[in-house]
């Protein structure tokens, strides 16, 4: 009995101090030239998937019913060599007004960074997502530039209240893609950037006047980092941005010029090489090399070959210090068992993704 009791705990511990429990805050190096791990100092490296959830839907649309799948998905992802998921969390699901948050939700979302931990799995938390124009609560939009941000500011209190202390929290990422811009005939005031019927994009102010865009931007992300380190001085935090770079040269940084970025702990780009412009591709990346940490926070053979991304990456190796590309619920193998050139497309990927994996 004693000897059977000493490897009952033996294994306890094992398991409490391994790949569960055992996960170290990622912080930034002394050096800022990349990210550590807070305890024993060892280098890290991003490298993982943007989930939105099973292809086609959001994942906090069915959390509350599919859970086992999102917990199957997690552990898909590991096994393709994934560190950290980037996951999108809709403003819908955690305001139910402009004072006034959803405990439910914010539990739940306690409970997804455990459910990572469990798979040893770092979480990007990029928040403020309105993706599906009929989820926008109604009373969002007729709010003012200062209330608009009144009530971003909320949203990022209460999720850095709740996922303060964690160690499956990678960052904050204040929001996908956001612009300065007026909005055109048409348009949706704050939304575009429509892609398969979700809007990837939202202006923070949409009628700017004689501020510049760097002005708009360093605002913003002072007073949302502000709000994150009232309550939570240590998890990191950055914005993940369109590279207008790639698209105008020479363009100016909005969201990474010295004013903003001061307040931010690493860059987060999202590049999508162009057919027969991987060069150009990583001289637009360059532009982003301000003295922190870069992640390629989304990426993906859109536009290119897998050859031509493969040739990004390896370009890129000494620039970029992290990897996110993108999971669409389905393994290689189920992919594959589907009709269609894109599943064929995404399965090579796949493969391809976990080759690639850092060493």
């Amino acid at each position: 009995m004693h000897v059977h009791r000493i490897i009952a705990l033996a294994l306890a511990w094992i398991f409490h101090s391994g790949n569960a429990s055992g996960m170290e805050p990622v912080r930034i190096s002394a050096d800022s030239k990349h990210f550590v791990l807070k305890e024993s100092g060892a280098r890290f490296v991003p490298w993982g998937f943007n989930y939105l959830g099973e292809q086609d839907t959001l994942l906090e649309e069915y959390w509350g019913e599919k859970w086992d799948s999102i917990a199957e998905d997690f552990r898909e992802m590991r096994a393709l060599g994934a560190n950290v998921i980037r996951i999108h969390l809709q403003l819908e699901t955690y305001m139910a007004g402009p004072d006034q948050t959803k405990p439910a939700a914010l539990a739940r979302l306690r409970k997804l960074l455990d459910l990572a931990q469990e798979n040893s799995l770092y979480l990007d938390l990029t928040g403020l997502s309105c993706y599906r124009l009929a989820r926008v609560p109604p009373w969002l939009d007729g709010l003012s530039e200062a209330e608009r941000w009144a009530v971003h500011e909320r949203f990022w209190r209460a999720v850095a209240e709740t996922c303060k202390g964690h160690p499956a929290v990678f960052c904050y990422d204040l929001m996908n893609e956001p612009v300065v811009t007026e909005a055109k005939a048409g348009e949706h005031p704050w939304l575009t950037g429509e892609l398969g019927g979700f809007h990837f994009v939202q202006r923070i102010a949409n009628q700017p006047g004689k501020r510049t865009q760097q002005e708009v931007a360093a605002a913003w992300v002072k007073q949302m980092t502000t709000a994150i380190r009232d309550v939570d001085p240590e998890n990191l935090i950055t914005v993940g941005v369109i590279p207008w770079v790639q698209v105008w040269p020479g363009a100016k940084l909005d969201f990474y010029c010295p004013e903003a970025a001061k307040h931010l702990d690493f860059v987060s780009v999202h590049f999508y090489p162009q057919a027969g412009k991987v060069a150009e591709t990583i001289t637009a990346l360059k532009a982003y090399e301000i003295g922190k940490p870069i992640v390629i926070e989304e990426t993906f053979p859109l536009s290119c070959s897998l050859k031509e991304l493969e040739q990004f990456m390896d370009g890129a190796s000494t620039i970029a210090d992290g990897w996110v590309a993108h999971y669409f619920g389905k393994t290689a193998t189920e992919h594959r068992r589907e009709p269609g050139l894109n599943n064929a497309i995404i399965a090579d990927f796949l493969d391809f993704w976990k080759s690639k994996v850092p060493r």
